[in-house]
């Protein structure tokens, strides 16, 4: 018997499973963004440009009067932009969606509808386990933008407001030795006859790559110090000229720290930030030397730093003038403010157009790195370890 002809292979004729095409149906937002209570807190997640933007695209923005007043952006900017605008807190945090830099205190936790998504800081250190239990109450998906990454891994807005440190932290240096309380009269720039502002750097990271950027820019000798031998190589090469660098030896820091008119603080670390300036290599400084403390917002790394604040920035111990201010990029907000906003707006139109944040941190890996909170349930490893409180892998939630 002759077998039949025809167009199809034998695995083609066998059933095959129905393949149905997923639709992502694009989702409205409708955002608000309350002015920010937090002491000192000068930013906004939003510039007007963005919010015309994002409006743009047929989302809702409601911001509360006064949000962009310490940014340098007026309420009339937002609304030409395309924003609504509001004096009720209580309306602004029952928006499905809440922007916000600093994390909310308990009080604005308490205005904040169930199932709504909060996208703000997380600021780990400075909260407790009654935080998180209050917004696990409400069965919301929080994310914090400091665990965002690109594609690089790399923590987007924490190497933005890094770099506005690390450029800040040169240039608060330059404006204390000039006009500060214990100022010596320097200039710090390289004038032609007179001996340059001697710079050291602790730390290769964002921070300290940035610090050195413009330290060199200006002129001064720079010496970097860092444990990490490929970080101290890549400043290196960022950087694009030699510098002096070294590993952190006693013996060589504490030569380099009595020869220096400023110190630079910058060193990160899982917990607190490593001290690694004793009192006694203080002591030592040159009278009237500068110490800007960009890491005290995780401890600091000089044994005499204290925490300050915008108001009052600086103390002077044992001749040396302390800088120690947490969230030095809050100085510069509307800086900060753009930076922040360059990051939010294509995450805010991605999350749109995935169809609801859902979909969105199915699509995008760096932006589920920054859910800690999904539908009530802890998801960040971290947040569970440091509160004591159970968690869940967000993969084992998401279908």
């Amino acid at each position: 018997m002759s077998s039949i002809a025809t167009p199809f292979t034998k695995d083609q004729l066998i059933p095959q499973e129905e393949r149905l095409e997923i639709t992502i149906t694009k989702k409205e937002l409708f955002i608000g963004i309350p002015k920010e209570t937090q002491h000192q807190e000068k930013r906004i997640c939003l510039t007007p440009d963005a919010v015309a933007a994002v409006c743009a695209h047929g989302h809702r923005i409601l911001i509360e009067k006064g949000a962009g007043i310490a940014s340098n952006f007026s309420d009339k900017d937002y609304v030409n932009a395309g924003a609504e605008m509001t004096s009720d807190t209580t309306k602004v945090f029952s928006c499905p969606t809440i922007l916000k830099v600093a994390p909310p205190s308990m009080e604005e936790i308490e205005m904040i509808k169930p199932q709504s998504v909060l996208i703000s800081a997380l600021q780990l250190k400075t909260q407790d386990q009654k935080y998180f239990k209050k917004l696990a109450e409400k069965k919301v998906t929080a994310l914090a933008y400091e665990f965002i990454t690109d594609d690089e891994g790399q923590f987007t807005a924490v190497n933005a407001l890094s770099e506005i440190s690390g450029v800040a932290s040169v240039l608060i240096a330059s404006e204390i030795l000039s006009s500060g309380a214990n100022r010596t009269g320097q200039l710090f720039g390289n004038i032609t006859g007179v001996p340059p502002v001697d710079v050291v750097i602790l730390g290769a990271g964002v921070v300290g790559e940035f610090a050195a950027r413009t330290a060199l820019g200006l002129g001064a000798s720079v010496k970097i110090f860092d444990n990490s031998i490929s970080k101290l190589r890549n400043v290196q090469n960022k950087v694009n000229q030699q510098v002096y660098t070294s590993t952190i030896q006693p013996k060589y820091l504490s030569k380099a720290l009595r020869r220096c008119d400023v110190a630079i603080g910058a060193l990160t670390g899982e917990n607190r930030t490593p001290v690694v300036v004793s009192q006694q290599m203080v002591e030592n400084m040159k009278n009237g030397a500068v110490i800007i403390d960009v890491s005290i917002d995780m401890g600091g790394c000089f044994e005499t730093s204290e925490v300050t604040n915008h108001d009052k920035p600086t103390f002077s111990k044992l001749g040396v003038t302390h800088y120690c201010v947490p969230n030095i990029p809050s100085r510069y907000s509307k800086t900060a403010s753009v930076a922040l906003s360059n990051m939010f707006t294509p995450y805010i139109l991605n999350i749109a157009n995935d169809g609801g944040i859902e979909h969105a941190i199915r699509m995008d890996q760096g932006l589920k790195c920054g859910i800690y909170l999904y539908h009530g349930i802890v998801t960040n490893k971290s947040v569970g370890q440091w509160y004591d409180l159970s968690h869940t892998d967000v993969n084992l939630l998401i279908f």
